[in-house]
């Protein structure tokens, strides 16, 4: 089991990271202060698999440590994007009402990104915060969105635009989890592993470069390193960086563009490392310009990015309304386009000012090579 420390100025937390650890889930949360109540979130394809095992380690570890374990009716809810809303936190919210949870309640979080986003906003908003555990379903959750505290929904207007920072109590990652995960799901999160090569990680850029095909065969020994590899850069950023004032702005990589494609798209289209892994493209596209990234790096990366598997193609969408979604990305300072773009394999920087006929030429001519590998893939 690897234990990586997160130290921010709000809170303090490990994240346990190794295979079994959703069997020991009860005894590594009973370790925490004792809670009122202990409250599972999740969605019904997760709860169906990952249930019975942690109302087995959690009944055979919380005796005593708190008052009842209301495992045997968890707070269930839809997963996808288009169910990460205002309605569906207050539907979680209303039903810890209904189950009694009071301020030294604890939730339980078991899912991917959007139960984790969704959970620990409810978390962060119910009675003014109560304590959250996460324990992530699926490779982007485990190397990414349970980390760091970030949580929130989107509006109609853009992705993530309502949320706070709430940081967890403990978070549990357990990579034999990833063993049922659908290749889809698994691809998606292989996008935002190469996301931590690209900004700051030039061996595990080169670790995928060399085993992807074992990886995407989940070979036991590759995701063992690449885990907690992933997660212990993750902490670091954070850990130095709580409130994305500076260093955490990094892992945006891919982001401006990729949450905007989710946001055209309604959502429906794309899963979030599938919008990443087409953004981390254009981003590479456009610094080969904006930041002088050679054109040999941006070609290894997009080459890493297409070998983790195939994309969805992107609708055709008029500049205009890319750039308007792009305007409600949060990095947007003074109505001005901030992007995070490599400078080179292991290094990114944050601009501004980029021209937006530049970005609607990038675009462009993304959108048109991915509509051509689409029609070579058939």
């Amino acid at each position: 089991m690897n234990t990586i420390s997160v130290e921010t100025p709000s809170a303090s937390y490990t994240i346990e990271c190794g295979r079994g650890a959703i069997s020991r889930a009860g005894s590594l949360v009973a370790s925490l202060a004792p809670a009122s109540g202990i409250y599972f979130l999740s969605s019904p394809p997760v709860w169906k698999h990952c249930g019975p095992l942690l109302l087995r380690s959690f009944r055979g570890n919380i005796a005593g440590k708190s008052k009842r374990v209301a495992a045997a009716n968890p707070v269930l809810f839809r997963d996808g994007e288009q169910f990460k809303t205002m309605r569906t936190v207050e539907t979680l919210c209303r039903a810890l009402v209904r189950a009694g949870a009071d301020r030294q309640a604890l939730l339980v979080a078991v899912g991917g990104g959007v139960v984790g986003d969704v959970a620990g906003f409810a978390a962060a908003s119910y009675l003014r915060g109560v304590r959250v555990v996460h324990i992530p379903t699926t490779l982007v959750a485990q190397v990414d969105s349970s980390i760091g505290g970030k949580t929130g929904v989107n509006l109609p207007e853009g992705k993530n635009l309502a949320g706070a920072f709430h940081q967890p109590a403990l978070v549990l990652v357990d990579p034999d989890l990833l063993r049922s995960l659908p290749d889809r799901q698994f691809r998606s999160g292989l996008y935002e592993v190469i996301k931590y090569g690209v900004l700051g990680d030039r061996g595990l850029f080169d670790f995928l470069e060399n085993r992807m095909t074992q990886i995407l065969a989940r070979d036991r020994a590759s995701l063992n390193w690449i885990i907690p590899r992933c997660i212990s850069a993750k902490a670091a950023i954070v850990s130095g960086d709580e409130r994305e004032a500076g260093a955490r702005e990094s892992l945006n990589l891919g982001h401006t563009f990729g949450h905007a494609l989710e946001s055209l798209t309604r959502y429906r289209r794309f899963l979030h490392g599938e919008a990443v892994g087409w953004g981390m493209v254009a981003a590479a596209r456009l610094a080969v310009e904006a930041t002088r990234l050679s054109s040999a790096d941006a070609r290894r990366i997009e080459r890493l990015i297409y070998a983790a598997g195939p994309l969805p193609a992107i609708p055709a969408f008029p500049a205009s309304r890319w750039l308007a979604a792009m305007r409600s990305d949060k990095k947007t300072r003074a109505g001005r386009l901030r992007f995070i773009l490599p400078r080179k394999i292991g290094e990114v920087s944050a601009v501004d000012g980029v021209s937006e006929k530049l970005v609607g030429r990038v675009i462009g001519n993304v959108t048109r090579d991915a509509a051509r590998r689409r029609e070579g893939q058939r």
